[in-house]
């Protein structure tokens, strides 16, 4: 089998897994959502970057006497389709790096990265990923039980919360950049938008 030098080798059509993706050897850098190749974007914008540090200035802190588990991207999420995947690299079938993940069970912790879902999801939106952050990613985060998933909106200031109840997303609320949001799994977590947006 040829080497993947070039993401132009890949089918925009083919059906991949992690095994796949730990082979290639390109620069681009991709996401697998139920083994359909995603190309993320170029590097965020410095507005994106500033949002993102600002809510690891927060999150950070909160989490550094708790036995849990803070990333950011670039991390390897691979989450298993219950119909699908088990734990084998050639049968995960997706692969995604969050913004920003908490993981509270180190089970799911390897060297490659997590296996298994989350326990909160952050993903802040930016030109060319917003249909797949609504779309894909919430589908794939509500199916493998992330309980808690924020999409920030950078351009409008605003987060929109989702909660997992009865298996399925319940939007919390759509929080503007004048309040304070907090974590519904950790309730002591609270955040000042007007700290998170300002640049």
């Amino acid at each position: 089998m040829m080497p993947i030098t070039s993401i132009d080798q890949l089918s925009p059509d083919g059906v991949y897994t992690y095994a796949d993706y730990l082979t290639w050897k390109f620069e681009e850098r991709v996401e697998l959502i139920k083994g359909k190749l995603f190309k993320m974007s170029p590097a965020p914008s410095r507005h994106h970057q500033e949002i993102s540090t600002n809510m690891l200035g927060k999150i950070i802190p909160f989490f550094r006497n708790h036995h849990y588990h803070v990333f950011h991207a670039p991390f390897d999420v691979r989450l298993l389709d219950s119909k699908k995947s088990k734990k084998a690299d050639k049968e995960i079938y997706s692969v995604v790096q969050p913004d920003i993940c908490i993981i509270c069970d180190p089970n799911k912790l390897d060297d490659k990265g997590c296996i298994g879902a989350p326990d909160w999801i952050i993903e802040i939106l930016f030109p060319g990923n917003s249909k797949k952050e609504l779309n894909e990613k919430y589908r794939l985060y509500e199916e493998n039980g992330v309980q808690e998933y924020w999409i920030v909106h950078p351009n409008d200031q605003t987060i929109a919360v989702f909660e997992l109840q009865q298996e399925q997303y319940q939007l919390r609320k759509l929080y503007s950049s004048e309040e304070e949001v907090s974590v519904s799994i950790f309730p002591d977590l609270v955040m000042d938008l007007q700290e998170v947006f300002k640049i």
